[in-house]
């Protein structure tokens, strides 16, 4: 979403509020010609955002993903890019589906021979873009709402491999409750890519602290890291660090 004009954000926006908005209603909108509509929604297209109908467009992906990819647009990137800081030449890592755990996949440019075991499709363009990574996406029951794969063929996929470090996000985690998520599919999913790695790194805004999800996933203190935005508050802070999480705050 941030590669983007806002026009282009606009027509997203519409769309997802609206799809079946054609080239004449979004012109008028938008204040702008109907061609310079049909321009933005090829483009658009181009950019597998769009699939293009006889008069208008659809978005190719999910709404409750075009959503939340919009959402903390630059804390989702600034926590992504400084995860992407544990990844060195050379390692196996494993990235959990969700909209902040995909963006490590732009990080890796620049690193070499690091190998990807994934369940988001989201990962999918960062994979044709980077020849000097390899990426292995797991099999299983897709879920467009998440751009994820669940389900025992995902489980059983995942547990051919030991890797490194594992980045995994959560909607919701407290000490309480631990890491939460709202799709009862995903929990097995993490919890095998945090048992088939030596280390299990969070990614997480800190809007989601003290937030209980529907299925708990896995206890807070199994997790060895948590890279998260400065709005953490100071109590939970130090509450996170006396269980020996490494907190690193961007």
């Amino acid at each position: 979403m941030q590669l983007l004009n806002e026009r282009e954000k606009k027509i997203l926006d519409l769309l997802i509020d609206d799809p079946h908005i054609g080239v004449t209603q979004m012109s008028m909108l938008l204040d702008v010609s109907p061609g310079t509509v049909r321009s933005d929604f090829d483009g658009l297209a181009d950019k597998g955002y769009l699939i293009r109908t006889r008069g208008g467009a659809l978005p190719a992906f999910h709404p409750a993903i075009l959503v939340r990819q919009k959402t903390l647009p630059d804390i989702k990137a600034a926590i992504a890019k400084a995860a992407a800081a544990f990844i060195h030449d050379g390692d196996s890592i494993m990235i959990e589906a969700g909209t902040t755990t995909a963006l490590i996949g732009r990080y890796l440019l620049g690193k070499s021979h690091v190998r990807v075991v994934t369940d988001s499709t989201l990962l999918i363009p960062y994979a044709r873009s980077n020849p000097s990574a390899r990426f292995t996406f797991v099999g299983g029951i897709f879920h467009p709402e998440a751009e994820s794969m669940t389900g025992s063929m995902a489980v059983q996929h995942l547990e051919q491999f030991h890797v490194k470090t594992a980045f995994i996000g959560t909607d919701g985690f407290s000490l309480e409750n631990g890491l939460t998520t709202h799709m009862m599919e995903a929990t097995e999913v993490v919890r095998t890519m945090h048992r088939r790695s030596e280390r299990t790194v969070l990614l997480a805004d800190s809007g989601k602290w003290g937030r209980a999800g529907f299925a708990r996933i896995i206890p807070l203190e199994e997790i060895d890291s948590l890279v998260i935005d400065d709005g953490l508050p100071g109590a939970a802070k130090n509450a996170i660090r006396e269980l020996g999480i490494e907190l690193l705050i961007v």
